[in-house]
Order: structure tokens, then sequence, then C-alpha cells
């Protein structure tokens, strides 16, 4: 199992210098990717491709790049622009985000979204490749017809015809077809306990091209907080649980709910949806059950979370992605290098 660290976006109490000094030091310590995030703040590729020139061995991550932000042949041009510019470096999550952010923020159908997925990474892959971009699908048509328009193949030549992609995938479907069409996935809220359940599916998707799951890169993003008290190190990470599962999306459309129902804690993920939702972020928060948090971050001590480590490389996961709940930049570092030590300790890594 490798590590890799998620930056997730730019916030309030965030700085890109910030991020890239937690970036640097993940590349000397010898994390294999560093990921950065979108919503409808700052975008991934700008922050990534400025890292990417800051530093040295590290793979760098969209986590992800929004589908409905860009036109597949965009989100090809941009993927191979910072794999030229990165050295070969450069992997490429995709998603569709979520209705809310689609349609009110770019402006753009959320519907059928797994089909619009699969046509979209059809066109990046053929544009990567240089091969003469022409699709004829349900959502994407290129050249258009009766048009000016021809088929264009890309402009310059990438250090590679294939870049890695990654699907953030919550749901059984999506998470098959990750397993079908992409390289890796990109999970949240990934419990040991429950994970089994998850790569079924992911497994269905790759034996309908004749794959198995060996090769197949399996990223979650786990929250991390070093400490000796376990419950006081949740408590860094409750809120966060209770966002997404009570706030993101609408009560109807909540994939991070839906998730927590699947993973055993439906009463919890409603009572905490309808505190959310109230308005009463505190008592929702309060809410999230103390074992979801533990099952789904890494908590405590260097030991435990060595213990924990062993726990999820047996789940299936071959890069453990740590999300820092950490003060400052210099706690920030020092987590880094107590998550390295931890899984050396581990004897889980590559």
């Amino acid at each position: 199992m490798r590590l890799g660290l998620s930056l997730g976006y730019q916030t309030a109490w965030s700085t890109p210098a910030d991020h890239l000094a937690l970036a640097q030091e993940a590349d000397r310590l010898g994390y294999s990717v560093v990921w950065a995030a979108e919503a409808y703040g700052s975008d991934s590729p700008s922050m990534l491709a400025w890292m990417a020139g800051q530093t040295e061995r590290i793979d760098v991550g969209a986590a992800v790049m929004q589908i409905p932000a860009r036109t597949p042949a965009m989100t090809a041009m941009t993927a191979a622009t910072i794999d030229a510019l990165s050295g070969g470096r450069f992997r490429l999550g995709l998603g569709v985000s979520g209705p809310q952010v689609s349609e009110g923020w770019h402006g753009v159908r959320f519907a059928k979204p797994l089909a619009r997925t699969r046509e979209y990474v059809d066109i990046v892959k053929l544009a990567v490749a240089r091969k003469e971009v022409a699709y004829d699908g349900e959502h994407y048509t290129l050249p258009l017809p009766d048009g000016p328009g021809k088929a264009l193949r890309l402009g310059f030549h990438p250090p590679r015809e294939h870049i890695p992609i990654y699907l953030a995938a919550v749901g059984p479907k999506n998470l098959e077809l990750a397993g079908e069409i992409a390289d890796g996935w990109l999970a949240v809220f990934y419990a040991p306990e429950f994970a089994e359940e998850q790569l079924a599916s992911v497994r269905a998707g790759r034996a309908k091209v004749g794959k198995e799951l060996a090769g197949f890169d399996v990223v979650p993003s786990v929250p991390v907080v070093v400490g000796d008290d376990v419950a006081s190190c949740a408590e860094l990470v409750r809120w966060y649980a209770a966002l997404y599962v009570g706030g993101m999306g609408s009560r109807q459309q909540n994939f991070y709910n839906q998730l927590a129902t699947r993973m055993g804690y439906g009463d919890a993920a409603r009572e905490v949806q309808d505190l959310y939702l109230a308005k009463r972020q505190r008592d929702a928060a309060a809410a999230v059950p103390m074992e979801f948090i533990d099952r789904t971050s890494l908590l405590g001590p260097k030991e435990r979370i060595a213990e924990r480590m062993r726990e999820y490389a047996a789940a299936g996961v071959t890069t453990l992605s740590v999300s820092l709940f950490v003060a400052d930049r210099d706690s920030g570092v020092q987590t880094l290098r107590t998550v390295a030590e931890a899984l050396e300790l581990s004897g889980v890594g590559e």
C-alpha cells in the first residue's frame, strides 16, 4: 500500500503556500501522489500545475476535475498539458459533482450521470491518445453535424498515450462503471469493515472487460488526526462527517447519506440530515456516531494508526490518501511524518 495526500480545495483557513509546503513535504517523504479538489472555488488543474513545477517525484492528481465544468476535449487538453509539464506525473480524477453544483453553478443538467460519464471518458481517451476525435453518442456528438466542424486530433505529443483515469464513485452502479472504464477509484468514507460490498461492484465492472481487480488503484481519502485520545481526535472530524452526511445535496439526493445508510447507519444518517437541514449543525455533528467516524478515519497515536493501516491494506486499499485535520502548516507537516512512520511500522507499505 502506498500513501497519498488529499489537499482538498482552498478555503478561508488555507493558502496556496500552505498546500505547496505540504505537497513538498509529502514529496520528500516518498508519498506517491498529492490530490487537489474543486467545488465552486479554487480549481484543481491550476493548483496541480503550480505544484507540479515545484515538486520532483510525487504524482499530481485531480480529485476531481468536474465533468460538467469542461468539455471532454478541454479536459483532455488540460490533462495532457499537465502531464507534459510534470514529466508524466499527472492522474486524472473525474466526477459528475452533484445536482446543486452541476445545475446551479455550471448550468449543466445532472440527468443520466453514468451515461454521460461513460461518453466523457471515451472522448478523453481518444484525445489523449492523439486519435481523431469523432464521436456519436447520446450526450456528445463530435464534430457537430451539418456544420463546418471536422474531426481533429490533439495538436501536440504528450509524454504518454494513456493518462491514468480515476472515477469518484459512491453508488454501486458508479462503482461498477469505475471498474469497467477507469484505472482507479477515488473513495470517500471508506471503512474496511464495509469494503467488500463496494469492491464487489468494482469487480463486476472489471469482469465486463475481462479484467481482475489486480492493477486497479483503490484510493480512499481518509481523515487523519494524531493524538493520544481517540475520542478527542474524532471531534475534529465530526463536523466534516455531518456536512457530507447531512448537508451535501438535497434531502432526496445525498449520495453520502445513502452510503452511510448502506453501511448500516440509516437511523443516524436520517437524524443527522434532519438536524443539518434544520440549520442545527452543532446538533447534527453531535449525532454522527463515533463508530462511523472511527471506521472511516485514522485516529489516535501512531501505533493505533499503523494497526488501522493494516486493516485498510487487507480491505483492498492500494493508495491510502490522508486528509489532514490540523490547525496549521507545521502540524500538517508533523502529521505527514507520523503517517509515514506509521506505514513503516505497519509493514504493509511498498
